[in-house]
């Protein structure tokens, strides 16, 4: 049989509003009857309804996160940093995988919306946020992680992925790469089309440089690998001397598909650099160059952003963006 607060007040001798008071506001409570309620509690073994308490209240003590794949160590680094900080906060966070799908994503936002969470933090799958937009006017509070709204109505946190790309090709420019490709997709990605359009920004400043775009159904080792394959089955004049792929799971996918695979030598023949820089990019067998994103900082930042949203529903919303950074190694001659 399940104790009840009634049971915890009656063996403390205590009103069932002291009992309240002690879960929710000790504060309010003189420190003798405290302790005495809680070793009630722990005595009897009565665990607070924490669902009939959300209902009450209208919110959960917990907040949403929906990211693109929760395998890529890029969002393992924001999700951890984004639950350190909802620790802070005294709120859990609720991990929803999207995988790219939209119907995924959606599903997940009704869940979290029905679990009446504190908000959302997403990471949407396409460059249009109009659902996020649609649930943040019925009162869910949104707040886009690795994306930027386009019309800028939502609170968001991000890194300038133009300048990433911009960065990234540059420096395989600089490097005397002169037939690059970029290997990313699919294009409805945001992240993606933004380090596209950075990599064509930098191609521009040189006129003899040339970009192919070569687009993928996934951002995964997989999908890399199946590119090494295709460029390696090229005549040497056709292929690419350097390769820019828009994550480092694609990275390593590519290096493994040219060179354990193909024979071609990184970054002799084809320099490769990745974008995220996760934890092993540099552990790879030619440890590779990427872009550097601030992954648990932007999970953290994100937190703040909706609760400075929950504070203030009117104000202007929060926008951060964190500037990439370039991280060289041996994989570009590093």
């Amino acid at each position: 049989m399940a104790i009840s607060v009634k049971d915890v007040a009656r063996t403390a001798g205590v009103s069932v509003g002291t009992v309240s008071n002690v879960l929710n506001r000790p504060e309010k409570v003189a420190t003798p009857t405290v302790e005495r309620v809680l070793a009630v509690i722990a005595e009897l073994g009565f665990v607070r309804n924490d669902a009939a308490r959300q209902l009450r209240a209208g919110r959960s003590r917990s907040l949403g996160l929906i990211v693109l794949d929760s395998a890529n160590p890029f969002f393992a680094e924001v999700a951890r940093g984004a639950e350190e900080r909802a620790v802070a906060h005294g709120v859990s966070v609720l991990l929803g995988n999207s995988d790219q799908n939209a119907e995924r994503e959606d599903a997940y936002l009704d869940l979290f919306r029905e679990q009446r969470v504190n908000g959302v933090l997403l990471t949407p799958r396409s460059l249009d946020d109009g659902r996020a937009a649609a649930l943040a006017d019925a009162g869910v509070p949104i707040v886009l992680v690795d994306a930027e709204s386009s019309s800028g109505a939502l609170p968001s946190v991000a890194v300038d992925d133009v300048e990433g790309g911009h960065l990234a090709v540059r420096h395989l420019l600089e490097r005397g790469r002169r037939r690059i490709a970029f290997a990313g997709g699919p294009a409805s990605v945001r992240q993606v089309a933004d380090r596209l359009e950075g990599a064509r920004r930098a191609l521009a400043e040189v006129p003899d440089a040339e970009l192919e775009v070569i687009e993928t159904d996934a951002l995964t080792v997989l999908s890399g690998r199946q590119v090494g394959a295709q460029l390696v089955a090229r005549d040497a004049a056709s292929r690419p001397d350097a390769i820019f792929c828009a994550n480092d799971l694609l990275a390593v996918g590519v290096l493994q598909g040219v060179s354990i695979l193909g024979g071609l030598r990184v970054p002799e023949d084809i320099a490769l650099i990745g974008y995220d820089d996760i934890a092993f990019a540099q552990a790879t067998v030619v440890p590779l160059s990427s872009i550097r994103q601030p992954a648990r900082e932007i999970g953290a930042a994100a937190v703040d952003a909706l609760f400075a949203a929950l504070a203030e529903p009117g104000a202007e919303p929060t926008r951060v963006r964190f500037q990439p950074e370039l991280v060289v190694r041996a994989s570009t001659g590093g």
